[in-house]
């Protein structure tokens, strides 16, 4: 149950997120179509100041965070509506701006894609869209979405570019916050199965080309509804979160450890000798995460103790594809939980008890 509630509530947020974005990307395709058209009109010599056109520019930039520019190519000149200097750290008239400035304010890391799509568009009069980030006096980092297009003269030479400009940098935080959602667990922090599934497939082709061993340890705490039930939610959530953090100690830069659901968690222990013995290999594997789930977890004015049931399959020895060794580890998990407490299996084999408190 506790896992459904999870679930609709991260499903409810992600669909929130999408639907703003959808909207506000609606909005601001609209804007820059009417920006391009007036681009249009002053790069072929026509007035912007008909109906009202100069009016309706200003306003849709102060609302949309959107701004004009054009850049002389022979001169260096940099022509930048007021909303730009916000977008680069300045107030108005703060600096003159220059091309070099502007060189000057993007990213090291961006600068060369920038210039190198400035030059395309020059050289072949494609249209230019770039996204990058700015650096502001401040050392603040904005993201920023660039289009523009080519201005040439009565004899087909290119004179300028013309073009406009926003700041993305909140759909930018937006799209890496869906990112992280579909990808991690909102509570705990760690990766989710479908993370936890390429990771594994990547662990097994490592395993192959190097003839090393996986280990895939399937993590239930005991009692756990009891818990959420006498105590309240919020406990269960701290117990959830303990676990996750104790679990991260025992992990090597290679290994990776997930929530997928409720109270389960999974391990994935990888580059494992193929000489040990494996059932000292699990052993040594299951007594390691026994002794750090060990500690008492304070609960209000109390000190609990948190059992844990361990389900254990090795690559290659169990199976030899992911979808298989999953399962195994979780009838292993599942078999260790019927049996007692804080026990192990190892594959198909009979129940082997480790307890905590006698490692």
């Amino acid at each position: 149950m506790i896992q459904l509630w999870i679930g609709l509530a991260v499903g409810v947020v992600m669909l929130a997120v999408i639907v703003v974005l959808v909207l506000r990307e609606r909005d601001l395709r609209r804007q820059l179509a009417e920006y391009r058209e007036l681009l249009a009109r002053a790069a072929e010599g026509r007035s912007i100041h008909q109906d009202n056109d100069a009016e309706r520019f200003k306003r849709s930039q102060y609302f949309a965070r959107i701004g004009t520019w054009d850049w002389e190519v022979d001169t260096d000149r940099l022509y930048w509506s007021d909303a730009i200097y916000g977008m680069f750290g300045f107030k108005i008239g703060e600096i003159t701006p220059s091309y070099a400035l502007f060189c000057s304010c993007v990213h090291p890391d961006d600068r060369i894609r920038v210039r190198e799509g400035e030059l395309r568009c020059l050289e072949t009069g494609e249209n230019h869209d770039e996204e990058y980030r700015v650096v502001w006096p401040d050392g603040t980092i904005r993201w920023l979405r660039e289009t523009g297009n080519v201005v040439r003269n009565d004899h087909d030479a290119v004179i300028k570019m013309m073009g406009v400009v926003r700041d993305i940098t909140e759909e930018k935080a937006s799209a890496s916050y869906l990112q992280h959602l579909a990808h991690y667990d909102p509570l705990t922090g760690l990766p989710n199965r479908l993370v936890l599934e390429e990771r594994l497939s990547e662990a097994l082709d490592q395993a192959r080309q190097t003839n090393t061993r996986v280990a895939l340890v399937f993590v239930d705490l005991n009692g756990f509804k009891n818990i959420n039930d006498h105590y309240g939610h919020a406990a269960g959530d701290r117990v959830l979160i303990t676990t996750a953090t104790r679990l991260k100690r025992i992990l090597r830069a290679t290994d990776t450890v997930a929530r997928i659901g409720g109270d389960e968690f999974v391990v994935i222990l990888q580059g494992l000798a193929p000489s040990l013995n494996l059932q000292d290999e699990a052993r040594s594997i299951c007594q390691k995460i026994f002794i750090e789930l060990s500690p008492p977890i304070s609960i209000g004015n109390d000190q609990r103790h948190i059992g844990t049931s361990l389900g254990v399959a090795v690559f290659p020895d169990h199976a030899p594809t992911m979808d298989r060794l999953l399962h195994i580890a979780d009838l292993a998990m599942y078999e260790a939980k019927r049996s007692g407490n804080n026990q192990y299996r190892l594959g198909g084999e009979s129940p082997a008890r480790v307890h905590a408190q006698g490692l």
